[in-house]
């Protein structure tokens, strides 16, 4: 299974933008669809979006949509989280992940997790 490497978490001003960054390592790179994910200390871990490998169809939660895009470049077997207006509610340790057969929300279709990047949003 590929490895997978969050990067461009940094602190950021509430209404400000970052780009994060999933590479994927590995010979062979070819998930059904790759997901990113968020965890706040203390909560649960909340689905952000995914988006299908092939097609490049995409599906955000309720508490991005608008303000989050996905995308995905296959040359670089990279995923992006294009996050604009960031609010406080966004910080937490945001994570990507490879679902090797499915579509889905739950973080239980999900391998290959990577290590998290650090997103803080302040006031």
């Amino acid at each position: 299974q590929a490895q997978l490497v969050e990067s461009g978490g940094e602190l950021v001003q509430v209404g400000g933008s970052l780009r994060l960054s999933c590479a994927a390592s590995g010979r062979t790179f070819s998930p059904y669809a790759v997901g990113w994910f968020r965890q706040a200390p203390g909560n649960l871990r909340e689905f952000i979006s995914n988006i299908r490998w092939s097609t490049g169809d995409a599906a955000y939660a309720d508490s991005v949509k608008g303000r989050f895009t996905i995308s995905r470049d296959h040359a670089k077997n990279t995923v992006y989280l294009q996050m604009n207006n960031l609010k406080s509610e966004d910080t937490a340790v945001y994570y990507c992940a490879a679902a090797p057969k499915y579509l889905s929300t739950s973080g239980d279709a999900y391998d290959s997790w990577g290590q998290g990047t650090q997103v803080t949003v302040s006031s």
